[in-house]
């Protein structure tokens, strides 16, 4: 019993990195059976696939582990809780091991009636006498923890001699110099190329003239096959989606056979709807990479008008600020509200992975999201994305109003109320009074009274009580929102838009590839076989960085944005400098923020011609309100004061550097931009410069969902300061 007191003693380790391996742990030694010394640690077993993983990305010695051996208890078997009771075991062995097929090599005996075969297919001299193994272990006492037991480590037979890798001489020229299968990479990107129509000879032909380039073979990738990229080809050709007449029958057939990427599911009951939340391996590291300390935004009811189950997105922002999907939930569309059974699933799963993984701020497109839920699993301020609302006001104005005036009018007048309300000085009433002003737009009118009448009360609530997101956000949600149409709802059989089953199978092998193939480096080298599928791109935010200021054209009340590439073509834009304009293209047409309206409003804000957006004015709002927290000296009028110079610091460095001076500019009195004043405090003045800027992070949300009689609980400036990341803390 020592030996388990021992054993159950050892910290559990969980390394914050997607993949880890023995190195990465720190070893205990505690006595084993027969007077051995066992080499032991103890980690989470949900991270068992990832240390599997990282031990098979072993630099000295490439490798891959198979299950050699493995014993379960099924969850019906009656046991005793014994400390040493084991209810998994699993023995993990080098794939280059334990038999050895070389000449004059050991076979078991369980295995000599193998028979080589006389083609060189199959890698019959793979098995090389490899001893590296380890055995995981999977304890009654502790269900959630993983026993490693590690004894055997070397890449050696039993000679004690390397046998394979580049320290084993005999395997120079051979494919045993290099691990046994493909990586992980490479064969999402075969899957993905394959999904979208890239034929095989054309996925042969560009790995090998990329093999070319670099001098020849350096790893186990630069071997692939033509062999394995026709028989996944075949493979994907064969399946189908259809597993079952029953779609319900079908979906629990699919939800079994691929339990790796899902993270939820529940299947109708009495109580409770339908459930099913898809993850990937690859879009749970993106969640990691680019959720970890900045946004995650919750795209809802997406194909509502078309499918039997609407989707719920997951998207994360990347480097340039696209939104990449980390998790997709089906379920049906009045089970939206009822958020917290696949959440908190979610969140363990992420947490399994890095523990160190913590959101700065939840950004939803609805007001019926459950926002305590929320805050509960995610322990994260929530943010409102109004771009649902505004793109369907645009695209039934242009549709339902023909007169360009009144068209632009009642644009101007929906932006004005929403911003009232979002000031707190406006109430639902100002929709009803500004549409029975247009009374001249009947069917626009009757159209906003059918629709948005019932729902104002809900949106009015919304926007008083979560700050709004920024407008890159709403571009980038957009711009995902249009690829994620292009590329599901493109089938010319809509009777499929019925099955859940066709719509699972679709997320996870073509939608999966555009999105996977958007994040590609060498996407380029396929440019020849796009289709609109995969066309992809910049969002509207970032193309507006690339118009020059020389080519906007004022003309009174509307302004002109000249084409780069031909000066005689140029765009109209009603209502320059708001959000709420009208722009002539065809992408705002249909009801989208374009990149014209985007620099003119950047442009008038840096003549201060407008006012700062919503998100900034919330901002400066919050910031006001924590310096007036009584008593003079508070925590939290610190932590404010600390926080704005820090938020002014990080502005200054992303705003461009031609126009904005190293100090903090001062400006005028009654400027919108001037934020924050100490005629009336002892402290540093701070003032926030808009410009285009446009805060959203937990920074600000928590600035606007503290409590002044809990500021004693607020954290130090310094943990929040770990805590921010520059591409989620400052929108550019």
């Amino acid at each position: 019993m020592a030996r388990w007191d021992e054993i159950l003693s050892l910290p559990v380790q969980n390394p914050p990195i997607l993949e880890f391996s023995s190195s990465d742990l720190v070893w205990s030694k505690v006595e084993g059976w027969r007077d051995n010394i066992d080499r032991l640690a103890l980690i989470p077993f949900a991270r068992v696939d990832d240390f599997v993983r990282g031990e098979s990305n072993n630099k000295e010695c490439p490798t891959r582990f198979h299950v050699e051996a493995r014993r379960r208890r099924t969850p019906k078997t009656p046991y005793k809780p014994k400390v040493d009771g084991i209810l998994e075991y699993i023995l993990y062995w080098c794939s280059f091991g334990p038999d050895d097929h070389r000449k004059g090599g050991i076979v078991r005996p369980s295995r000599t009636t193998y028979v080589p075969k006389n083609k060189t297919a199959g890698r019959p001299n793979t098995k090389r006498g490899c001893t590296c193994h380890f055995i995981v272990k999977r304890l009654i006492a502790e269900p959630s923890v993983a026993l490693i037991i590690y004894n055997q480590d070397k890449h050696i037979d039993k000679k004690g001699l390397p046998c394979h890798g580049p320290q084993d001489k005999k395997a120079a020229g051979t494919r045993a110099m290099y691990a046994p299968y493909i990586s992980e990479e490479l064969r999402l990107r075969v899957l993905s190329l394959l999904h979208v129509g890239v034929s095989v000879e054309t996925i042969m032909q560009r790995h090998n003239e990329s093999v070319e380039k670099q001098g020849g073979p350096c790893n186990r990738d630069d071997l692939l096959t033509h062999r394995y990229v026709r028989r996944q080809e075949r493979n994907f050709r064969r399946s189908t989606y259809e597993l079952d007449e029953d779609d319900a029958v079908s979906i629990s057939m699919w939800v079994e056979s691929h339990q790796n990427v899902v993270f939820f599911y529940e299947d109708f009951s009495d109580s409770d709807p339908f459930v099913l939340g898809i993850q990937t391996e690859w879009q749970l590291q993106q969640m990691i990479r680019f959720g970890n300390c900045r946004l995650l935004a919750y795209n809802s009811k997406f194909g509502s008008n078309k499918l039997k189950y609407p989707i719920h997105s997951l998207v994360v922002f990347n480097s340039d600020n696209k939104a990449i999907p980390v998790a997709w939930i089906i379920t049906p569309g009045f089970a939206s509200g009822d958020m917290h059974r696949w959440m908190r699933a979610l969140y363990n799963r992420v947490r399994a992975k890095d523990p160190t993984w913590k959101l700065a701020g939840f950004i939803v497109d609805e007001p019926l999201a459950d926002i305590l839920a929320i805050r509960e699993v995610f322990q994260c301020s929530v943010l409102l994305c109004f771009w649902h609302v505004r793109h369907a006001w645009h695209k039934n104005l242009m549709k339902r109003c023909s007169e360009m005036e009144m068209r632009c009018e009642i644009a101007k007048k929906l932006g004005q109320a929403v911003n009232k309300i979002c000031k707190g000085t406006g109430t639902a009433n100002a929709f009803e009074d500004l549409i029975e002003d247009f009374v001249d737009a009947a069917e626009f009118s009757d159209y906003f009274k059918a629709i948005w009448y019932p729902k104002l009360g809900m949106w009015t609530r919304a926007l008083k009580t979560l700050p709004l997101a920024s407008q890159e956000t709403s571009s980038a949600m957009e711009f995902y929102h249009n690829q994620l149409k292009v590329r599901l709802l493109n089938g010319k059989d809509e009777s499929v838009y019925h099955r859940a089953d066709w719509l699972v199978n679709k997320l996870v092998t073509k939608v999966h590839s555009y999105f996977w193939l958007d994040e590609y480096s060498g996407r380029e080298d396929f440019a020849r076989y796009w289709k609109d599928e995969w066309m992809s791109g910049p969002t509207a935010w970032r193309k507006s960085l690339k118009i020059a200021d020389a080519h906007i054209v004022e003309e009174g009340k509307c302004a002109k944005v000249l084409n780069d590439e031909d000066q005689d073509k140029a765009h109209l834009v009603y209502n320059p400098g708001s959000e709420y304009a009208i722009c002539d293209c065809s992408w705002a047409k249909m009801g989208n923020l374009c990149e014209h309206i985007f620099k003119l409003i950047k442009f008038y804000r840096e003549k201060g011609s407008v006012t700062p957006s919503m998100s900034m004015f919330q901002y400066s709002r919050a910031l006001i309100n924590m310096l007036h927290c009584p008593p003079f000296d508070s925590l939290a009028r610190d932590h404010a004061v600390s926080l704005a110079v820090w938020v002014q610091m990080q502005l200054n460095g992303q705003i461009d550097h031609l126009s904005v001076p190293e100090k903090f500019m001062e400006p005028s009195k009654g400027s919108p931009d001037r934020v924050l004043d100490n005629e009336n405090h002892n402290g540093p003045q701070i003032e926030i410069s808009s410009g285009d800027m446009e805060i959203e992070t937990s920074v600000a949300a928590d600035l606007m969902d503290a409590d002044v009689d809990t500021v004693k609980d607020l954290p130090s400036t310094d943990v929040e300061f770990e805590n921010l990341d520059d591409t989620s803390a400052l929108n550019m």
